[in-house]
């Protein structure tokens, strides 16, 4: 899979899901091969720190739907990771997927590839929310393609948000150029 886009919201058809859906559209309407990847009927527990990684060189833990999802960015040459903000960061099952990625970590399994974030806010926490994506991508050596910030509250709302689209628009058009060059 080419490019891989990650909703981490427990809304399965929420802003999050909206704005990852849309840069997607786009590679896709390039010939592009892309996947959507929803978090919300995901279980993902979280990192236990127990540091049995570092020997194992995979994260301990089985039985969950992590590996499945983690399986697919591994294969990809660009993830999208989109967040909703809660309480001024991005949300538990985002943070628990991140935290997850620290078995990777040692070898530097993700680097390499190129990464957007994607974060929407009713009001405020949006740009913590993109700080928190953006070192993650940082420590794993991704090449950083940029951001959307959205602002909505309501299912749909964010689609309304005139600024947030043309950044998804632009984003998709990024991506497309940068894996189709000769276009």
């Amino acid at each position: 899979m080419q490019v891989v886009g990650i909703s981490g919201s427990m809304r399965k058809e929420g802003n999050t899901a909206r704005l990852v859906r849309r840069i997607l559209d786009q590679v896709k309407a390039a010939g592009i091969k892309a996947e959507y990847i929803t978090l919300a009927d995901k279980v993902i527990k979280p990192c236990l720190g127990c540091e049995n990684c570092k020997e194992e060189r995979s994260c301990t833990i089985q039985n969950d739907d992590w590996y499945g999802i983690i399986k697919k960015v591994l294969a990809c040459e660009v993830l999208v990771l989109g967040s909703p903000t809660y309480y001024y960061d991005v949300n538990g099952q985002t943070k628990n997927f991140i935290d997850r990625t620290y078995s990777l970590y040692h070898d530097r399994q993700l680097a390499g590839r190129r990464a957007v974030g994607v974060a929407v806010c009713a009001d405020k926490g949006g740009k913590r929310a993109l700080q928190t994506m953006e070192g993650f991508f940082n420590s794993h050596e991704f090449s950083y393609l940029g951001h959307v910030l959205g602002k909505g509250y309501l299912a749909g709302e964010v689609l309304e948000n005139r600024a947030a689209v043309q950044a998804a628009d632009r984003i998709g058009q990024k991506i497309v150029r940068l894996m189709r060059p000769q276009d």
